[in-house]
């Protein structure tokens, strides 16, 4: 039995329930190109298997990494991170899926939302309080810079909550399931530029929006936004306002 390094965030999912839950709420189909994130001891990476041809896994320990490869053909190892991991080399109609490393899991977020145009979904298990901010509605305490670079690239649900019982050692947070839908009429935004217009809005939450974005009062006017409203009160739709306004010389 691996012994769970700490450097790693590891906690490894052994409860058979939740495991056959995430199964279920995947469905996956013989053909399915799946990859799956911090496989660990393969917990996840077994029931899957059971449906599918093939799976491909990204694991980061050297050693588990090393024993997922032995005597399974059908499970191609890649040892790396996942936060620097090319998921491009993948074809377009991959499914993601993951307990994903609770120390990593925003940035990793923030990473994989970059390849929106590539997946047909992801599911992943994480710390329950990320999975409230992932899908909160704007104006509520959990929504953030998070929750609109999501919300404006997928359709997000919260599936089911899972005890810290599940795991191996037991985390010190609840956790919780989730699935991420690509949207189909998603806007066509520049990542970086977006991606700095929402850490600049969220970078205090108490700021008034005028002290926030890059906007004159005109500008302002010109979208039908109040100047003295807060970011959390800006919709994902609202922020890609902004954004295709700014991107087009705020000459909208």
């Amino acid at each position: 039995m691996h012994r769970p390094r700490k450097r790693f965030g590891q906690h490894f999912l052994h409860d058979p329930r939740v495991l056959a839950r995430i199964v279920e709420a995947i469905d996956p189909a013989p053909d399915d190109f799946i990859v799956e994130i911090g496989p660990g001891e393969g917990a996840l990476t077994e029931p899957l298997l059971s449906r599918i041809n093939k799976i491909d896994v990204i694991e980061l320990d050297r050693d588990l990494a090393a024993a997922l490869g032995q005597d399974n053909n059908k499970i191609v190892v890649h040892q790396a991170d996942a936060l620097d991991f090319d998921f491009g080399q993948f074809p377009t109609g991959m499914r993601v899926v993951g307990n994903l490393p609770y120390n990593i899991s925003t940035p990793l977020l923030f990473h994989l939302a970059r390849y929106a145009d590539r997946v047909r979904d992801m599911h992943f298990m994480l710390q329950l309080e990320v999975v409230e901010r992932m899908v909160a509605a704007h104006s509520t305490p959990a929504y953030g810079r998070l929750s609109v670079a999501l919300q404006t690239r997928f359709r997000m649900k919260k599936l089911f909550t899972v005890s810290k019982g599940a795991f191996r050692p037991p985390p010190k947070v609840e956790s919780a399931v989730v699935r991420m839908e690509p949207l189909a009429d998603a806007p066509q935004l520049a990542g970086t530029p977006f991606d700095n217009l929402l850490r600049s809005a969220f970078s205090s939450r108490r700021k008034q929006l005028r002290n926030a974005l890059p906007l004159a009062a005109a500008d302002f006017a010109k979208l039908g936004i109040d100047p003295s409203a807060r970011p959390a009160n800006l919709s994902p739709a609202d922020y890609v306002r902004v954004a295709q306004y700014c991107g087009a010389g705020k000459s909208a």
